[in-house]
């Protein structure tokens, strides 16, 4: 049975990150020049969790006809998302709810109410007044490190109304984008339909940005429907391309070249989102995620080992696009990666690491002693192996003669082309018979 006919798909496979993943993923952000990133939505309970062993933001209701909860597990973790792009400068999309089911979206929020999925449009639903539940319990969360109501957050750029709700009619939007403008005044709001730029978007006093999605399977993934959405948009709103991409590097060029460059009438595009970024492990390597496409997530600050998904080329081509809209034909180099982090060692054979954020490539080495001296037992090892698995896969086994009862010790040193780490934390191993 393939991945796609199990229950929810991917998402079987989905665990809330650590800290140390996600201050990782948005270091590596910060690190290649991101200002902003569009998160994607969050997760509605399906009954076939269960099987799954899987989590979810949003659960069903207590009582039948109540309305859906928050998974406080699920928004401590959003809570610290937030915390840490606030710490490190990154401002952030966040949408509510999905129009597709494979996450939990709108089909499963119907669920609990024994509507249809395209009842979630009709404002006259119990699904819709659900959604605007989620909306209200959402804004009006006080982040428990932060200390500040998420309307308050400085972090949260602004508010989607949900991923690809592509059948936004007029009184859905207006009724949605003026309840979140009476929460949440001070922090702006996207419309979260795609394919089309609706005129009732257009002229909604509460909407801020006007967004689509670019995908070869909908005919637009070319530069010709930027240009045509900044024309009917007209520099009345602002215009960002909230998803694209899943094509040759070539094609992401030319779309990317022309959302940085294209000038309509005084009006340019405000920001491009090419799919998708995963980022590194807590115990090593990356996380990834493929499309029926073929093409897989990409990793920073990019990988060689993932020539085949033109790694390296669609990187560049969105920090070549960063450097543009901050005014500059330049793009600056990566700092020197901060030092790694080595996890306990149990074995010499799988000595783990969570990599550097801007990390491309690490040397190891050991020593008797604490204090060294540090012998190189190996360099230019990697941790961007494409579809790393952690049940099977090493990133490093020290197949030296080490003696029985010998107590070794152990670092590693991240390096990129702009120099070396610090070493990271020493572990020790005991050699047991």
């Amino acid at each position: 049975m393939g991945i796609r006919d199990r229950p929810r798909g991917w998402g079987q496979y989905f665990k809330w990150p650590t800290s140390d993943e996600q201050e990782n993923w948005i270091k590596a952000l910060t690190g290649t020049g991101h200002k902003a990133m569009r998160i994607y939505v969050l997760s509605v309970e399906d009954p076939s969790d269960k099987s799954c062993q899987r989590q979810t933001h949003i659960l069903k209701p207590e009582k039948p006809g109540g309305m859906p909860r928050l998974n406080e597990q699920a928004m401590l973790v959003y809570d610290r998302m937030i915390a840490l792009s606030h710490q490190h400068r990154l401002r952030l999309t966040l949408p509510f709810i999905d129009h597709w089911e494979w996450w939990g979206g709108r089909k499963q929020l119907a669920a609990f109410y024994g509507e249809k999925e395209d009842d979630f449009y009709d404002i006259n639903s119990q699904t819709y007044v659900a959604y605007l539940s989620i909306i209200q319990q959402i804004i009006t969360r006080k982040n428990t490190l932060t200390g500040r109501y998420y309307f308050q957050e400085k972090a949260i750029m602004a508010w989607e109304t949900g991923n690809e709700l592509k059948d936004t009619n007029q009184a859905f939007l207006e009724k949605t984008v003026a309840f979140i403008d009476a929460l949440a005044p001070h922090q702006l709001i996207v419309d979260g339909t795609y394919l089309s730029i609706n005129d009732f978007a257009i002229n909604n006093a509460h909407v801020d940005i006007i967004s689509n999605h670019f995908y070869t399977v909908n005919g637009n993934n070319n530069p010709n429907t930027i240009k045509q959405n900044l024309k009917k948009i007209a520099g009345k709103k602002a215009y960002m391309v909230g998803e694209f991409g899943l094509e040759d590097a070539g094609i992401i060029k030319n779309i990317m070249h022309t959302a940085v460059h294209h000038d309509e009438q005084g009006a340019k595009t405000v920001g491009a989102f090419v799919w998708g970024f995963r980022g590194h492990r807590h115990d090593g390597g990356f996380y990834f995620h493929r499309e029926g496409t073929g093409h897989y997530s990409y990793r920073l600050p990019g990988f060689s080992a993932a020539d085949y998904n033109q790694e390296n080329t669609v990187i560049d081509i969105v920090r070549t696009a960063i450097a543009g809209m901050n005014g500059s034909k330049v793009v600056p180099k990566l700092a020197v990666p901060e030092a790694p982090k080595l996890r306990e060692i149990t074995s010499a054979k799988n000595i783990k690491w969570m990599g550097s954020p801007l990390g491309r490539s690490y040397r190891m080495e050991r020593s008797e002693k604490e204090t060294g001296p540090w012998l190189v037992i190996a360099d230019k090892l990697s941790d961007g192996k494409p579809q790393f698995n952690p049940a099977v896969d090493t990133l490093f086994s020290d197949d030296g003669a080490l003696q029985i009862g010998k107590t070794y010790y152990y670092r590693v040193i991240g390096i990129n082309e702009s120099g070396e780490s610090k070493p990271s934390n020493i572990q020790s191993l005991i050699i047991a018979q």
